[in-house]
């Protein structure tokens, strides 16, 4: 009788290639692109699968299969290597198959390997909120016909929702406060996709604002040099006056602020420019507050801010006052 060869007996290695649909197909890594060269067969599941046509254009044979997990470990007999292009589920039901005959103790198996082709990048779920986002456009009754000025009001309760997740110092909630206003970032971009005499994109509007960091931070992405944060606040308004060629300090600021936050602005682009401006003088309390603004101002205090933790103290007395818990 004769024995069997090391060869035949070998149980051979199965590499899982997966990848990332977030980074465009073909740019796979150096150990990936190896695996692939080096395999006696390559098996992918999925024949939409948008790496197939990179891989034969770089002259892979990928064979369209399904094969189970004892078809696959039949593959690899005689030491060979079988590399599977993942598709976007990861392959759980192969995987499971494998680790069920693992478990049973009685079948050699062949070295398994989990191979990342490609990674995503930073930022890189961002793509899927503009998936996402194309998608509830395209298909849901309410947000394909929403405008940018019906959406307006939810922008400002957003922006408030989220202040106050950073003055309750809750993590949780800032991040998904941080995700709603995001999205209307999205919703506005993709909405302003459709505008038939000036269109722009979501790429458009992080484009533009790359731009503008760039600029306005000379002293990180240029020859200049700012050692404290005041020289970079300096920086940054020399350059935004010369962008915006502004002819008053006043320009520019929104007049639809709440108005302690209206205040102290006007009073911070009044300091920032050297000028002295007296306050106008009236009867009633608007122009009472009005000095209390500019005062907050001056001395680094945010009155919008103190006002609010003045007003939430004044809630917790109330519920005391009810019997309530603060």
């Amino acid at each position: 009788m004769n024995a069997t060869s090391p060869e035949a007996a070998a149980p051979g290695r199965i590499v899982l290639l997966t990848t990332s649909h977030r980074v465009a197909p073909g740019l796979l890594s150096w150990p990936a692109w190896q695996a692939l060269r080096s395999a006696d067969r390559v098996l992918c599941a999925d024949g939409a699968h948008p790496q197939l046509p990179y891989l034969r254009e770089a002259g892979t044979a990928v064979d369209e299969a399904a094969p189970t997990a004892q078809e696959l470990i039949d593959a690899c007999a005689g030491g060979r290597t079988v590399v599977v292009v993942a598709t976007g589920e990861g392959e759980p039901a192969l995987t499971d198959g494998l680790a069920r005959l693992a478990g049973t103790g009685r079948i050699p198996m062949p070295d398994l390997e989990l191979l990342p082709a490609s990674y995503d990048l930073p930022g890189a779920r961002l793509l899927d909120l503009v998936q996402v986002m194309d998608r509830i456009r395209a298909e849901c009754p309410w947000s394909s016909q929403q405008t940018h000025k019906g959406l307006a009001k939810y922008g400002i309760e957003e922006a408030y929702e989220l202040v106050e997740a950073i003055e309750d110092g809750d993590r949780d909630e800032l991040r998904e406060e941080l995700g709603d206003v995001l999205l209307q970032v999205v919703f506005h971009s993709r909405i302003a996709e459709e505008d038939p005499d000036a269109p722009f994109s979501i790429d458009d509007v992080a484009g533009g604002i790359v731009t503008k960091l760039i600029h306005r931070h000379p002293h990180v992405f240029g020859d200049e040099t700012a050692a404290t944060p005041e020289e970079v606040k300096e920086h940054w308004l020399r350059t935004k006056a010369v962008e915006k060629q502004r002819e008053s300090v006043t320009e520019g600021i929104p007049l639809g602020q709440p108005g302690l936050a209206l205040a102290a602005k006007l009073a911070s682009r009044v300091r920032t420019a050297g000028l002295e401006v007296p306050l106008p003088t009236g009867e009633g309390l608007g122009y009472e507050l009005l000095a209390m603004a500019v005062r907050a101002e001056a001395a680094g205090v945010d009155p919008e801010a103190a006002l609010r933790v003045a007003a939430r103290a004044y809630r917790d007395a109330v519920r005391a006052a009810e019997g309530l818990d603060a």
